[in-house]
């Protein structure tokens, strides 16, 4: 079954390839998705399969969920594709280069995307032969800090289902490999805002005012100590400061600065830590200086914690049926995924596909203007979705 099922697959790649350039070429921001989620409908539906649309709108998205399901009795388990897209310029060399001006696909949505409607395709071939039920979930806004994942929990995407799996196509493997990882797989996700509020004046007379400037760059440095000085350096965590403004001319000395940062960790407890560490540095910082400050800290996602026997299937998948792939046993990723919130609700497992190719100069790091893949990652994630139908019994379990 495994190589029948991947050999279907195969015969679709030149129209996965197709599904992919295409929405690479009309990329859409998250929360903005109307183009791609209207194709997501029109081609399950196209392939009989039950299709849910506008799934968590309340949390301002569309969400696409599709059912496939059996003639008898079984398992549910779904598989879960992003959409989004980034405020990137492309500025790749390409025939499929983005065409919407300052949006691109520089994450690999769109190959998720396209490589779960192939999964679609061939499965629904076999709807007769399927025991249990296969869920299509189709997210909005993965890149947006509120997150399209657990608007569609809400919305029910998950009721029903037994196991979840998860894939996303990673530019720091090379192409043929598959990366899992047991337990806590990527970090948390935390932001910050803080605002320094001084006393501004003429530049040549810093002595009368209390300089904004001057705190912040302060501040960026002891916030540093946190994770050098204050944390465990057994436990994973990062504090950057991607954000500081402030002022407008050389001769003035404004009132106020801003400085916004993120927060990645692996551990709830040093989670809170760094949140109250951020607290007393900023309110000491200012203290001394006779300044004021505001800051907001806003939660973002947990840790992605991926289940033991999910993470077995797909190990299992890849190392005794795939075994033209090779299987890595990941390290920590400190990025974040909304993934995780699926996890939270069901078990399951998120793992990475090799995506790098060095002759397709794809090798740029993902958010990158120049960021692509080798498009034959869409039969990895598309042959390793398959196998975990037969692994978790849904079709018959045998090599033929």
């Amino acid at each position: 079954m495994y190589n029948k099922l991947t050999t279907l697959l195969a015969q679709q790649y030149t129209e996965m390839v197709g599904i992919r350039r295409d929405f690479h070429m009309h990329p859409e921001l998250s929360f903005q998705e109307v183009r791609t989620p209207k194709i997501i409908v029109n081609y399950l539906e196209d392939l009989g399969i039950n299709v849910r649309i506008d799934v968590g709108k309340h949390g301002g998205g569309c969400g696409v969920v599709g059912t496939l399901k059996g003639v008898a009795p079984g398992p549910t388990i779904a598989f879960r594709a992003d959409f989004d897209a980034l405020p990137i310029t492309d500025q790749k060399d390409v025939a499929y280069k983005s065409t919407v001006d300052g949006v691109m696909h520089a994450c690999g949505h769109d190959i998720h995307t396209a490589a779960l409607l192939g999964v679609a395709k061939v499965l629904a071939s076999f709807q007769k032969e399927l025991h249990g039920t296969v869920v299509f979930v189709f997210q909005f806004a993965e890149e947006a800090d509120a997150g399209g994942a657990k608007p569609m929990i809400e919305d029910g995407c998950l009721d029903g289902v037994d196991k979840i799996y998860g894939a996303h196509v990673w530019s720091e493997l090379p192409i043929g490999t598959v990366g899992v990882r047991d337990g806590a797989a990527m970090a948390s996700y935390d932001g910050f805002e803080i605002t320094i509020i001084g006393s501004g004046g003429h530049g040549a007379k810093p002595y009368e005012t209390i300089d904004p400037i001057v705190l912040g760059s302060q501040l960026v440095i002891n916030l540093q100590t946190i994770v050098s000085r204050r944390v465990n350096p057994v436990d994973p965590a990062v504090v950057t400061i991607g954000s500081f403004h402030s002022g407008s001319a050389g001769s003035i000395i404004p009132d106020t600065s801003e400085i916004v940062g993120t927060v990645r960790t692996f551990n709830p407890e040093v989670r809170k830590q760094i949140e109250k560490e951020i607290y007393l540095i900023v309110k000491a910082t200012c203290d001394l200086a006779g300044a004021t400050f505001k800051l907001n800290y806003v939660h973002g996602y947990p840790v992605l914690q991926n289940d033991s026997e999910a993470v077995k299937d797909v190990q299992t998948v890849v190392s005794e049926r795939l075994t033209d792939y090779q299987l890595l046993d990941m390290d920590m990723v400190l990025a974040a995924e909304d993934f995780a919130y699926y996890l939270q609700q069901k078990p399951g497992a998120f793992f990475f596909v090799g995506g790098r190719n060095e002759q397709l100069n794809a090798i740029y790091p993902h958010h990158h203007a120049k960021f692509d893949v080798d498009e034959k990652s869409l039969l990895i994630i598309g042959d390793v979705f398959l196998g975990l139908v037969v692994a978790n019994g849904l079709l018959g379990n045998n090599s033929a």
